[in-house]
């Protein structure tokens, strides 16, 4: 349940939520209603702050990211830089990826410094910038053999069928549903340790949502967040049985147990409703779909001349082909995020409908959207465009709706 502004955590898994707190009082207070005021103007300012040091500083990082995919895939940039490293096949192919996955997070690397300055002066960065290094290697390691693996089937299938792009539709599907499977089993525990959680009342009460949920969970880990940031946050991860309840070390030490479980709660909520599931399916489906649109345009003569290459085959088009694909993601992600919301919502509902408990649901997140310096109303065109959840004041408004007994009258399902 993450909040807009809040950016520590990655998917590592989907993000959580966490506590919220006691209603304040006095005056220069905002959003007070007969519930009792929400946030100070204090609040309010300080997040209107960070976000104003954050936003500008990531959209640029991301336009200046789609300026480098488009001048290198639309021009000969690209063609030149990846037979640099040589004229065999596998040389270039091997260029392709190197160029595709190192270029970006060098140029990238600048703006992600700066937005860690600015998270740290809130007091939302615990790591040194020695481990944030490393991380950036490990992320390095992980997407330089899935970019060499993708290209070489891609450019192996180009140059021998003409229809190509028939098996790589069908093999990005695949890999999205692998993937989503393997990913929280191979990669969460390159990022975070994880200890079972001790024996106790909170375990317990985990455990027993979690049955009341009809959802099978093999067990109670304990991440180590603390090490990186002061974000609060929990999921649940894995299929089957490998599904646990993953809880930050953060969120144990802020939150109170029953805002725990609301968390948790909410989290459940995407298992009950088969949203990593459903997720996993559609973006197989628009990997599949992407790749044959993709296919249509790389192949065009007018792009290929631009990109100075003869045919798609040949491994120097590489460039054409990220460029293409990253205007394709940049003019899908609202519509993506506008996805995430109402899938959060969901959760929310199912969360409030599982613990029929709107009092706590209030107070939780209260407390995420000051901990996590979150604006309870962010400017409604950058939420529309890059907001995954619904925003603070809506979370609460929902709550504040919640009918009495509603978990009886409208069930788990929301």
């Amino acid at each position: 349940m993450p909040e807009p502004g809040q950016s520590d955590g990655a998917r590592q898994p989907r993000a959580a939520t966490s506590r919220s707190g006691e209603g304040v009082s006095g005056e220069g207070i905002c959003g007070a209603d007969d519930e009792g005021a929400d946030f100070t103007a204090q609040e309010i300012a300080r997040a209107r702050e960070l976000r104003r040091g954050v936003a500008p500083v990531a959209l640029c990082g991301r336009a200046v990211s789609l300026a480098l995919m488009l001048v290198l895939g639309l021009t000969a940039g690209g063609a030149h830089l990846v037979g640099a490293f040589g004229g065999d096949w596998a040389e270039r192919v091997t260029g392709g990826a190197v160029t595709l996955v190192v270029l970006p997070l060098l140029l990238g690397l600048p703006f992600g410094a700066r937005v860690r300055v600015v998270r740290t002066r809130f007091g939302l960065v615990t790591q040194g910038w020695r481990g944030w290094a490393v991380d950036q290697a490990r992320g390095l390691l992980i997407s330089l053999p899935l970019g060499f693996g993708m290209l070489f089937a891609l450019y192996g299938l180009a140059g021998v069928t003409r229809w190509w792009w028939i098996w790589a539709a069908l093999g990005a599907a695949v890999v999205t549903v692998v993937l989503s499977f393997l990913a929280p089993l191979l990669f969460e525990p390159l990022f975070n340790r994880f200890t079972p959680m001790e024996p106790g009342p909170l375990r317990d009460a985990l455990l027993a949502l979690a049955r009341k949920d009809g959802v099978a969970v093999r067990d109670v880990l304990v991440a180590d967040a603390s090490r990186r940031t002061t974000a609060l946050n929990a999921y649940v991860s894995g299929f089957g049985g490998t599904r646990r309840i993953v809880v930050y070390d953060t969120l144990l030490t802020t939150a109170e147990p029953r805002e725990v479980e609301l968390v948790v709660a909410h989290e459940l909520g995407h298992v009950v409703h088969r949203d990593v599931l459903r997720g996993t399916v559609a973006g197989a489906l628009a990997s599949a779909a992407g790749v044959c649109l993709l296919a249509a345009l790389v192949t065009w003569h007018p792009l290929l001349s631009a990109a100075g290459v003869g045919r798609f085959a040949d491994p120097r088009s590489a460039w054409l082909l990220a460029a293409l694909a990253s205007v394709g993601g940049t003019v899908a992600g609202p519509l993506g995020a506008a996805l995430s919301r109402r899938v959060e919502t969901r959760a929310d509902r199912h969360a409030l409908a599982l613990t029929d408990a709107p009092a706590p649901f209030i107070a939780m997140q209260r407390r995420l959207t000051r901990t996590n310096v979150g604006e309870p109303d962010p400017p409604r065109l950058l939420h529309l465009l890059l907001g995954t959840h619904p925003t603070p004041s809506a979370r609460i408004a929902l709550a504040r709706s919640w009918p009495e007994g509603g978990a009886a009258a409208g069930g788990a399902g929301g």
